[in-house]
C-alpha cells in the first residue's frame, strides 16, 4: 500500500513543482537510472571505472544518427544501447576467460573509458571535439523524442528509472544471484561446483552496459546538449562509482539516493561557488568516496539498517 502511495506522489509531483526543482527530479531519476544499472554489477564485486564508455556511446549514436542522417531517436537509442552492450562483451569476454580481476579488471575499464572519450574528441568533424554538440531541435515531437515542457521528460524519466528498479529486483531475486555471489566469493570454488563463471559475468556486464547506454541516450535527449566530459570518460565513470557506493549498492534504492547526494553536491557547489570553483565536483567526489569506502562501506542505506537492527533486537526485551 505504502509503494502504491509512493508512486502516486510521484507521478503527481509534475503537477505541483516549481521548473527548476523538476529539472532536478528529471536529473535524480536518470542519473538513479545509471547508478543502478552500475550496481547490478558491481554489487558482486565487478567494479568498473569504465561505466562512462557505455554511458558516451549510448548518448552520442542516437545523436549523430539524428543530426546527420535525421534516423529517430526511437531507432537511434536502440543501436546506442546495442553497441554499448557489444563493447561489454569485447572488453568482458577476454577479461573473464584470462580471470582478470578485482583491480586489474578496474583498470582494463578505466582504459576503456578513456578510449571512448579520446574517440569522441578526436572525432572533431563529427562530434564537435571537447566542444560538444547539439542535436538538431525541432520543437515538440515525439519522433525526434524531444519536448520543450519538462513534464513529458518527467514520466520518460520515471517510467525508465522505475523499469531499472525491476531489473535490479529481477536479478537480485533470481536464480544467477546465487551464481554470481559464488563467483564473488570465489571465482576458482564457484567452477568447481558446474558454475559457468564466464557466462554469469558476462551476462550481468552486457545487461549494466545496455541500461547505462540508455540512461546516457535519455540524458543526452533531456539536455540537448553533448559534450565528452559530461557523457564519458574517467570523470563520469568516478561519479556513478560514487554514488551507487555512496548511497549503498546493496539496496534497491540506494544508487538512487547517490543520485540526490550528487546532484545535491553539484548544484550546491554552483550556487555557493559559481564559476570560481570549477572541477570541485570530482575532486569532491574522490574524496568521499574514499570515506565512504573506508568508514561506510554499505552506503548511507546500508548505515541505515544496520542502525535499525539493534533496536530491532531489543525492543521484545524492553
Amino acid at each position: 500500500m505504502g509503494s502504491i502511495a509512493g508512486l502516486g506522489v510521484l507521478i503527481a509531483l509534475p503537477l505541483v513543482t516549481p521548473a527548476y526543482f523538476l529539472h532536478l527530479l528529471i536529473q535524480i531519476l536518470l542519473w538513479g537510472f545509471i547508478y543502478t544499472a552500475w550496481s547490478t554489477m558491481g554489487r558482486f564485486g565487478l567494479v568498473s571505472l569504465g561505466h562512462g564508455a557505455f554511458m558516451g556511446v549510448g548518448a552520442y549514436v542516437p545523436a549523430l544518427l539524428w543530426n546527420y542522417f535525421d534516423v529517430t531517436p526511437w531507432l537511434g537509442i536502440p543501436l546506442g544501447i546495442v553497441l554499448s552492450a557489444l563493447l561489454g562483451v569485447i572488453i568482458g569476454y577476454p577479461c573473464f576467460r584470462l580471470k582478470v580481476v578485482g583491480h586489474y579488471f578496474a583498470l582494463v575499464t578505466l582504459a576503456l573509458g578513456q578510449v571512448v572519450l579520446l574517440s569522441i574528441v578526436a572525432a572533431r568533424d563529427i562530434t564537435g571535439g571537447s566542444l560538444g554538440m547539439t542535436p538538431r531541435s525541432i520543437g515538440r515531437s515525439w519522433y525526434a523524442l524531444q519536448f520543450p515542457d519538462k513534464a513529458y521528460f518527467y514520466v520518460i524519466a520515471l517510467v525508465v528509472w522505475l523499469g531499472g528498479l525491476l531489473v535490479w529486483r529481477w536479478i537480485d531475486r533470481g536464480i544467477g544471484r546465487e551464481a554470481l555471489e559464488a563467483i564473488s566469493d570465489d571465482e576458482e570454488a564457484a567452477a568447481a561446483v558446474g558454475i559457468d563463471v564466464t557466462r554469469e559475468k558476462l551476462r550481468v556486464t552486457v545487461i549494466s552496459a545496455a541500461l547505462t547506454a540508455l540512461g546516457g541516450a535519455l540524458f543526452g535527449q533531456y539536455l540537448m546538449y553533448l559534450n565528452p566530459e559530461s557523457v564519458s570518460g574517467i570523470g563520469v565513470s568516478l561519479q556513478i562509482v560514487f554514488a551507487a557506493i555512496a548511497g549503498g549498492m546493496y539496496a534497491m534504492l540506494g544508487p538512487t539516493v547517490g543520485a540526490l547526494l550528487t546532484i545535491a553536491l553539484t548544484e550546491g557547489l554552483r550556487v555557493w561557488f559559481g564559476a570560481n570553483f570549477v572541477g570541485a565536483a570530482n575532486a569532491i567526489y574522490g574524496i568521499l568516496l574514499i570515506l565512504f569506502v573506508v568508514f561506510m562501506p554499505r552506503g548511507i542505506l546500508g548505515w541505515l539498517e544496520m542502525a535499525r537492527r539493534p533496536r530491532a533486537a531489543t525492543a521484545p526485551a524492553e
